[in-house]
């Protein structure tokens, strides 16, 4: 678990400097559930980690539709999508968390960015 938190500091760092999905349309749309350990609601723009597949965490910013924190539907822009292509269908559930303390889950609604998508592989 060390390694995954050293890459996705070196990715937040990154992500911080280049305003890197900041400036792109959303990867994924989610239904998102969180479980009791967040002490305060997750607000817009909130940016934990996502394992998005077994050996890869980076990080997204979420975006919530119509309201400031959290309902159950909503997008996410991952940084750095190009290291981790082809990962993600419809209906998988990725976790997110804080560090190594899983906070929640996002299950896959929809995938606007063909690169992840599974069913778009070369």
């Amino acid at each position: 678990m060390e390694h995954l938190t050293k890459r996705l500091a070196e990715q937040l760092d990154l992500f911080h400097k280049e305003g890197h999905a900041l400036n792109r349309s959303p990867d994924v749309e989610v239904i998102f559930e969180f479980n009791e350990t967040r002490r305060t609601p997750a607000n817009d723009g909130y940016r934990p980690a996502h394992l998005v597949t077994d050996h890869y965490l980076t990080t997204g910013i979420h975006h919530y539709y119509g309201v400031e924190s959290v309902p159950p539907k909503g997008t996410i822009t991952f940084l750095s999508p190009e290291s981790y292509p082809h990962c993600l269908w419809v209906g998988k559930k990725i976790r997110i968390q804080e560090g190594d303390r899983i906070v929640g889950y996002a299950t896959i609604t929809n995938i606007y960015n063909p690169l992840l998508s599974l069913e778009n592989q070369e």
